[in-house]
């Protein structure tokens, strides 16, 4: 008996109390889950967009009836079985750490992950211009959330922040971004004692993820760099265009949900018409440019790449992924953007036509996205590691910050947290 005093004793000396053993087998065990369940998104995902492009081979017209049918008939089916999982996922995850324990029933539930899971790939079988990496922080959060449950651990905002950012990792196979997000995104008050425990989740994650998927690089490897003349003059331009761009895709985004003009407030009082006409939205513009559907992943590797695409692809891009975003249906932002800021660095260079042609596509994917999330650090690390062009750290760096600058005169707030506002409001079962 006295030995065994001694023995919970000592371990109690060493921090090694059976709480603590609890705690980091759920973030471990829920971190190799995220890695798994974000891998198989990935490959679903890519599986459906490449089903609805075998689709429109062989049918062009098909969009036009299957895509709004598709975005109306999806919207009432989140509306009625799972309303939490609207639209990106990180709103909700951000609102869910104000109320960690809550945020459970409803907002990163698991009839809301596994739902947002199935909708979001049906979003991309209808070619709708959505990415999975928000609705990969939601679930991820979920996953991480129920890690801790099981083994009877509270659950406190750092469980969310944690799992939202080994999705990031997973999801993207950038670790160091995972750990920018967790920071810049969705914690406004970072819980510095769990700083290790998150960053060993989000390594974890994409080490699964890695292992699995093997060593790839997003968008593929750029070598290209810019002279520091060169930088100094593109990266500012790069950062007003792409910073005012995003800032004004968020702002239109916040204003659809409040908006005062008749015929859009009579449209917004009735989701299942408003997702229809959204619908046809992307439809008429998919059919009529043949670039806009799904990620747009394709597309933006196929500029970065040096590849020539229409002057207007970028705004035709912002068009259809703001139709999409507004319309209610589960669905991320993050690729739909880059592939936008794609559009915005292929306009850049024909503006700076003897300048490498990649590295300014960079530059405009990295203030696009910038100006949409106002969170630099985390643009910078996502363009950095899904493009391998370390080299390019400081132009991308200043043309965020450029972006992050100027991102306010258009729009003052921040989307993601505005949108979790909704969530918060309405107790988990926000709209839009």
């Amino acid at each position: 008996m006295r030995n065994s005093l001694r023995l919970r004793a000592r371990l109690r000396l060493y921090g090694l109390r059976p709480t603590v053993w609890r705690r980091r087998a759920a973030f471990l065990g829920g971190a190799i889950l995220i890695g798994l369940v974000a891998l198989t998104f990935a490959r679903l995902a890519d599986e459906a967009n490449h089903v609805f492009l075998s689709v429109v081979a062989r049918w062009w017209w098909a969009p036009l009836l299957i895509t709004p049918a598709g975005f109306a008939g999806l919207v009432w089916a989140t509306r009625r079985f799972a309303p939490a999982a609207t639209g990106s996922g990180i709103p909700q995850t951000i609102a869910a750490t104000r109320n960690p324990e809550r945020g459970m029933d409803r907002l990163v539930s698991a009839r809301t992950a596994i739902a947002k899971f199935i909708l979001t790939i049906c979003t991309l079988l209808l070619g709708a211009s959505v990415g999975r990496e928000g609705p990969t922080v939601q679930i991820a959060a979920s996953i991480m959330g129920y890690a801790h449950r099981f083994l009877a651990i509270p659950v406190r905002a750092s469980v969310y922040i944690a799992g939202g950012a080994a999705g990031v990792a997973a999801a993207f196979n950038t670790p160091l971004a995972g750990v920018a997000f967790a920071i810049e995104e969705l914690a406004a008050a970072y819980e510095q004692r769990m700083t290790l425990l998150v960053m060993a989740a989000v390594l974890i994650a994409g080490m699964v993820s890695l292992g699995l998927a093997g060593d790839y690089v997003y968008f593929g490897a750029m070598q290209q760099t810019l002279s520091v003349r060169e930088a100094l003059v593109a990266a500012p331009i790069a950062g007003v265009l792409g910073g005012l761009l995003g800032s004004f895709f968020s702002r239109a985004m916040l204003a659809v949900g409040n908006t005062s003009w008749r015929p859009l407030a009579w449209m917004s009082r009735r989701p299942i018409i408003f997702a229809g006409c959204c619908g046809c939205i992307v439809a008429v513009t998919g059919v009529l440019t043949g670039l806009t559907w799904g990620t747009g992943y394709s597309t933006a590797h196929a500029i970065i790449t040096g590849s020539d695409v229409p002057i207007w692809f970028g705004a035709a891009k912002l068009l259809t992924t703001l139709a999409t975003a507004v319309s209610g249906l589960p669905g991320g932002i993050f690729a739909p953007s880059l592939s936008v800021g794609a559009g915005v660095g292929d306009v850049l260079r024909s503006i700076f036509p003897t300048y490498p042609p990649g590295a300014i596509v960079l530059l405009g994917m990295v203030a696009y996205f910038t100006g949409v999330v106002r969170a630099p650090l985390t643009a910078v690390i996502i363009i950095s590691e899904t493009t391998a062009s370390r080299g390019l750290m400081m132009p991308l760096l200043a043309s965020a910050l450029v972006a992050d600058f100027v991102a306010p005169f258009v729009c003052r707030k921040r989307l993601y947290h505005q949108m979790s506002l909704r969530f918060i409001e309405s107790g988990g079962g926000g709209t839009r």
